[in-house]
């Protein structure tokens, strides 16, 4: 009887009733399944978050030849459904590909409000993208979200802003990624608007390093793969900002290989800038006639997006400048590109 109490003393010390020392093989069974079953339960699933992805892709594709408007309102439609299922029953599988998701979505709509001049919109959108891809431990989100940011202040002006945050997303930026290259362009533009003509070539010999070991991608349109063509594109923009005449060739090149036959069907928008690029490299030339040609065609266009109006809008200031007779018209056209 001692040895009993002895036994009872010692499974009261351990904080545990005689009752509760024994469990089954099958209780132990029965907790393991229902955890799992908890681990599995989920009111998202594989085929809602396959097509949550393919959507990302396919607004991503469609964004070169999307009117931005029009563009964010099916980002709007999108985010408002991922939103809801983050509220409901989900694997941690599952929880991580909806912030993916979302990020991806947030960009994408931050991108489509700086083309709309809406900056405290786009502020909003990157912030919050920014934010998912950090839960997600997605670099390459967040290194485009500095990129875009990137673009939206050398838009405004702040060049030492914008060669900071292009800085900081090649640094976040997964090696060899479109991340990395973009921002690496980005950089190039920021040191062209800055004078600095040594550093603003040698961010375009990166550049054109980056994506020489780089495949083309079987979706060029994709806003988030890099491609030669874009490459060609912002060489074009970049040298003639820096106020190089070998920026001619370049808009030309692009004009060529995205616009042959003048069908600007696939490229509207990266046609429309190489025009205010080419015309922009014919000012250092000191043909005016001609780059007030090429910027009357970028705007009669009609794709020439808001974010963009600055670029055409020096064009116009340097033929009024220079006091020729398309000045009246091109400024007209401007006036009323802008409204």
């Amino acid at each position: 009887m001692a040895v009993r109490r002895t036994e009872l003393a010692r499974v009261r010390k351990a904080g545990h009733s005689p009752s509760h020392t024994s469990v089954s093989p099958e209780d132990d069974e029965l907790q393991a399944l229902e955890l799992m079953r908890r681990v599995d339960a989920s009111d998202v699933g594989e085929e809602t978050l396959a097509r949550l992805e393919a959507v990302v892709d396919e607004l991503a594709i469609s964004y070169p030849t999307t009117p931005p408007r029009v563009l964010l309102g099916r980002v709007r439609k999108h985010l408002g459904y991922v939103d809801r299922l983050f509220d409901g029953r989900k694997t941690m599988a599952e929880h991580q590909r909806l912030l993916v998701v979302g990020g991806w979505l947030s960009l994408l709509g931050a991108t489509a409000h700086i083309d709309l001049n809406d900056a405290a919109a786009a502020r909003a959108r990157l912030k919050a993208a920014a934010s998912l891809a950090k839960h997600a431990g997605h670099d390459e989100i967040r290194a485009w979200c500095c990129e875009t940011e990137a673009w939206r202040v050398l838009t405004d002006g702040d060049y030492p802003r914008a060669l900071e945050l292009a800085r900081a997303g090649k640094a976040l930026a997964p090696a060899g990624s479109s991340a990395a290259v973009q921002s690496t362009a980005q950089m190039g533009r920021a040191y062209a608007r800055l004078g600095q003509r040594a550093k603003t070539r040698a961010a375009l010999s990166e550049v054109h390093r980056l994506v020489s070991a780089m495949k083309r991608p079987d979706q060029p349109e994709h806003h988030y793969r890099y491609d030669p063509d874009k490459a060609v594109a912002y060489t074009a923009t970049t040298l003639a900002w820096v106020g190089d005449v070998a920026a001619e060739d370049y808009a030309r090149e692009i004009i060529k290989r995205l616009a042959p036959a003048d069908d600007v069907s696939n490229w509207p928008r990266r046609v429309a800038s190489a025009n205010i690029d080419l015309s922009l490299a014919l000012l250092v030339a000191n043909r005016m006639d001609e780059a007030a040609g090429h910027t009357m065609r970028a705007i009669a266009s009609g794709q020439v997006v808001p974010s963009n109006h600055w670029r055409a809008a020096e064009v116009v200031a340097a033929v009024e400048a220079g006091g020729l007779p398309e000045a009246t018209d091109l400024r007209e056209a401007y006036e009323q590109m802008r409204r």
